[in-house]
């Protein structure tokens, strides 16, 4: 079992700045990837950003490119989301997930996750 905390949400004005952070412990060796995923209310789950746990591989929605960067740290088996230009259609919870296979957009390929984190964004 892999288990996964996030932390790092909060309320910003638009334009602002966020780092979250997902901290993993158990059987991270079982880790291939690792993704960002959100959700709004009345919304699906939406994939926001993957990392390949080895090669540091990333790929993003479309949506947050250019304004998110996912990134990693091995040793502290860690993975960020930093969120730069803040929006408030960024509003939602935000899910760290993993897998043991390569990177996916598709929530139901993950196979463990965090409990996720609050982040708003106001006007």
């Amino acid at each position: 079992q892999v288990q996964l905390v996030e932390s790092g949400g909060g309320l910003v004005q638009a334009g602002g700045s966020l780092r979250l952070s997902c901290a993993a412990s158990g059987r991270t060796f079982s880790i291939s990837a690792m993704g960002w995923f959100r959700q709004a209310p009345g919304k699906e789950r939406e994939f926001v950003a993957t990392i390949s746990w080895s090669g540091g591989n990333t790929y993003y929605a479309d949506s947050v490119k250019g304004r998110f960067t996912i990134s990693r740290d091995n040793a502290k088996n860690t993975v960020y989301l930093q969120m730069n230009s803040l929006k408030p259609e960024d509003t939602a919870v935000y899910y760290c997930a993993a897998r043991g296979g390569s990177g996916s957009a598709l929530p139901y390929e993950y196979d463990y996750w965090g409990q996720g984190t609050q982040v708003t964004v106001s006007s």
